[in-house]
């Protein structure tokens, strides 16, 4: 029996804004929309000092990483190497990769129940945090390292809000003010300040302050989760990734929001949304990269200004 065209229809219309006002709800868009305006009111006062992402067009697309298959996340970028710094967290493994994608070595870590974060912070040390144990590890990598035990390693634990999968996602080195950033996923979304991280290093008194970061608006944090953090060292700027919203969102120094770029298709010349957005690192020409499961990296970069930029080196 066939359906009358009026009861239908009827269907028809209930399915669309049923699933358009889905969309509305997963991707919060009358608050991106909102922010976009206000975002782009204040171009003229960003652009020359930020990183500012409305800019960014992708130069290196969904590469996939040759000789790893799945479960790539986190990154960061080793200036004395060159070359970018991600995580595996099954089996647990840190790779260092080209910023063309080609992958240079694996090395095995040992001892980390969830391994989710790398943040590079000077000389051969670099940060590891294990998400479902909520610890910050301090661990030596040069470039004959093939193994890492995290039971031989410095660490800090922050049992903070303790939630399984929803724990400890991101962490970035501020160099300039010698000092870690951690956030947590979600459910909720937190964002720590830790100074005095470091001193141990040197022999001195142990002088531990943890704070928490929030944009100075808290309206300003719209996105659904945090999957990833990058602090920018020449301008002090803290990125934020969300794989479930699907955006790069950048803060300024004092925590103001300055832009945001949607990673969805034909937004900065992407072909395709990136999937699964689980890493966020800068280089030293302030080109963004990206890194997606299962093994997928993207570079964005930022074209010349006529009024100048010192991040417009674009590469080959």
């Amino acid at each position: 029996m066939r359906m009358p065209r009026k009861i239908l229809l009827s269907v028809v219309l209930s399915a669309f804004f049923l699933s358009a006002l889905l969309l509305f709800w997963h991707y919060q868009l009358p608050a991106l929309a909102y922010h976009w305006i206000a975002v782009r009111r204040q171009a003229d006062t960003w652009r020359s000092r930020s990183l500012w992402l409305p800019d960014y067009r992708v130069t290196l697309d969904a590469h996939p990483v040759e000789g790893i298959v799945r479960n790539l996340s986190g990154l960061t970028y080793n200036s004395r190497a060159g070359t970018l710094f991600a995580v595996i967290n099954n089996p647990a493994q840190i790779a260092e990769i080209t910023t063309h994608g080609q992958l240079l070595r694996l090395i095995a870590v040992e001892g980390v129940a969830d391994l989710e974060g790398i943040s590079y912070v000077d000389g051969n040390l670099f940060t590891l945090i294990d998400e479902r144990e909520q610890q910050v590890y301090w661990v030596e990598i040069d470039e004959n390292t093939r193994r890492v035990d995290v039971a031989k390693a410095s660490r800090l634990g922050l049992g903070i809000l303790l939630n399984g999968n929803l724990g400890f996602e991101g962490v970035s080195w501020d160099e300039k003010m010698r000092r870690l950033f951690v956030a947590k996923e979600k459910s909720p979304m937190r964002i720590f300040s830790i100074d005095g991280a470091t001193q141990w290093r040197k022999g001195n008194v142990l002088d531990l302050q943890i704070r928490e970061w929030s944009p100075r608006r808290p309206s300003a944090l719209f996105v659904r989760d945090i999957s990833s953090i990058s602090l920018h060292d020449r301008t002090g700027h803290l990125l934020l990734l969300s794989d479930e919203s699907r955006l790069l969102v950048e803060y300024g120094s004092k925590s103001e929001l300055v832009s945001f770029m949607p990673l969805w298709r034909g937004w900065h010349g992407l072909k395709h949304s990136i999937p699964q957005a689980e890493g966020v690192a800068v280089d030293d020409a302030d080109a963004i990269y990206i890194i997606s499961e299962p093994n997928l990296l993207y570079r964005f970069e930022r074209p010349c200004l006529v009024n100048g930029n010192p991040s417009c080196n674009q590469r080959e």
